[in-house]
């Protein structure tokens, strides 16, 4: 192996170190001030893992599912179904912790 060999794989395994810490800090300060809210989420827009059959965001398949979340400011998870501009339907409501309704078939 070539020492300009050597040199191009170290560069781009320090890239690639460097990216994964990038992303890192960027999750953790876009959670900053926010908590997961359940329940809450549109098919197809929760914020990550909504339980088993998903993956990561985007992947609740069904309205308001309960084991699917978005992140909220805090505080605000509670208010979810408990005001009018916060409303969900049928007398659903935000959860701090992951819900057993409207899940997938």
């Amino acid at each position: 192996m070539t020492t300009t060999s050597k040199f191009a794989k170290a560069a781009l395994l320090a890239s690639a170190v460097s990216a994964a810490i990038g992303i890192a800090a960027t999750t953790a300060n876009a959670a900053e001030g926010k908590e997961k809210c359940y329940g809450i989420a549109l098919a197809g827009q929760n914020d990550c893992a909504a339980g088993p059959g998903t993956t990561c965001q985007g992947t609740s398949t069904v309205d308001y599912q309960g084991n699917a979340w978005k992140f909220v400011d805090a505080g605000t998870c509670v208010k979810y179904g408990a005001d009018e501009m916060h409303a969900l339907p049928d007398g659903r409501m935000g959860s701090l912790e992951p819900l057993e309704r409207d899940l997938p078939m």
